[in-house]
């Protein structure tokens, strides 16, 4: 756990109820083991979507639409979000909550590697929005800077991977049950390139599992 059980409990039971479609989601992911970011994080993305007018969003790595729909409801009418995943099937799954959630008509939808997608796209985000692979997310944040418009922001899921991450802060008091992987060796990694980068006013948020939020600069 990143935070305290009780303040957790206490974050989650301060949440307003979501949209039928985005609580279904929530049940589906629940009983069958599909990775979303959880209204917390969403209402975060939402956030800062609106404080910053965005009306482009690039999605890495999208799942069955979960946190595509947050995006689609900050960008509002005239908003564009692309979405992706290399899962035809969890793409068609996301297309029937879209149409159901209302906001088909904001979202593209691409099938394919998130990477490879965002290559070649030539314009600039608002905000990207990372939450691929894992080991590809130093990747992610090499490409990030020529794709994010200055005062736009890089969003990225999963970066306290569990608490794994602490390590690396030469707590010499802290013994990792089990050698760390790759997944957590690239998270690391991806932590210390976003934080020293001059591209970046990066700051690790400690909610759920660790949402790393960085403005370009």
């Amino acid at each position: 756990m990143i935070t305290d059980p009780k303040v957790e409990n206490y974050l989650y039971a301060m949440l307003p109820a979501r949209s039928a479609v985005l609580e279904e989601i929530e049940q589906q992911a629940k009983e069958r083991d599909i990775p979303i970011v959880g209204p917390a994080v969403g209402r975060l993305l939402y956030q800062y979507a609106q404080m910053i007018g965005a009306k482009n969003v690039f999605e890495m790595g999208s799942a069955v639409g979960y946190s595509t729909i947050w995006w689609a409801m900050a960008v509002g009418d005239g908003g564009r979000v692309h979405y992706t995943d290399g899962s035809r099937e969890n793409a068609d799954e996301a297309r029937g909550y879209f149409e159901r959630a209302g906001v088909a008509g904001r979202i593209e939808v691409h099938v394919g590697d998130a990477i490879e997608v965002l290559s070649e796209r030539k314009e600039q985000f608002d905000i990207l929005f990372c939450d691929i692979d894992k080991h590809d997310y130093p990747r992610a944040a090499r490409m990030a800077p020529e794709r994010v418009r200055r005062g736009g922001l890089f969003i990225t899921d999963n970066t306290l991977w569990r608490g794994d991450v602490v390590y690396a802060a030469g707590n010499h008091d802290y013994k990792p049950e089990n050698e760390p992987d790759e997944k957590v060796r690239a998270i690391v990694e991806f932590n210390e390139l976003m934080y020293k980068s001059p591209d970046w006013y990066t700051t690790i948020i400690p909610l759920r599992d660790g949402v790393t939020v960085a403005m370009r600069i």
